[in-house]
């Protein structure tokens, strides 16, 4: 008896978490931001992964609240260690451009939370890592290639600039105009305007 009221009590929780979150969000479309951000909260301090992200999102803009980086950081902690994927990449450029501790420390464990994200299938942090592994202090070419693949089936027209960039410059992959222009004609057609200049070039 004791375990079914504990069940209970446990769907009742993450019930009303659910309602304040729909309410939040519901909220912010009416275009009432301190509303949404009082009911995302009170989801959030429930333990609601994605109340947590969403308070994050209110701390980052500052959507009915102050704009305060180090509070949205600690929600998208909050959410990240849910497996919240769009948490984990917040949270990853959060700890890039302003965590605290060593920036080793910090880039490893960016690094592992985009790595997550990027095989939720989160394209931001496939595009993200793409460049982070061509662009990196020891580039790992076929690896950022990979990824940048990734972010560009995903419909991602800057990344599949990047890979047409690979395949000129012969990055991670042979040399092959034909492909980079392939890559190319793809970006502008979905309105990249660099890839437009590179196809004039």
């Amino acid at each position: 008896l004791e375990e079914a009221a504990f069940q209970l009590q446990q769907i009742f929780r993450i019930d009303i978490s659910i309602a304040l979150n729909i309410l939040g969000v519901e909220s912010m479309r009416a275009g009432h931001c301190r509303v949404a951000f009082t009911c995302f909260r009170l989801a959030a301090d429930r333990g609601y992964s994605k109340a947590q992200f969403n308070v994050g999102l209110c701390y980052e803009h500052g959507r009915g609240t102050e704009k305060d980086l180090e509070k949205a950081g600690f929600y998208y902690c909050q959410a990240a260690s849910s497996h919240h994927p769009m948490a984990q990449y917040r949270y990853a450029r959060y700890l890039l451009q302003h965590g605290p501790g060593s920036l080793w420390d910090r880039r490893h464990k960016a690094v592992a939370l985009l790595e997550q994200a990027a095989g939720a299938g989160i394209t931001e942090a496939q595009a993200y890592l793409g460049v982070f592994y061509m662009r990196g202090l020891q580039p790992q070419e076929e690896r950022g290639l990979k990824y940048l693949l990734e972010a560009a089936n995903s419909g991602d027209a800057q990344s599949r600039y990047h890979v047409g960039i690979c395949y000129e410059q012969g990055l991670g992959v042979q040399q092959n105009t034909e492909e980079a222009l392939r890559h190319y004609q793809q970006s502008a057609a979905a309105g990249n305007r660099q890839a437009r200049e590179r196809l004039q070039a």
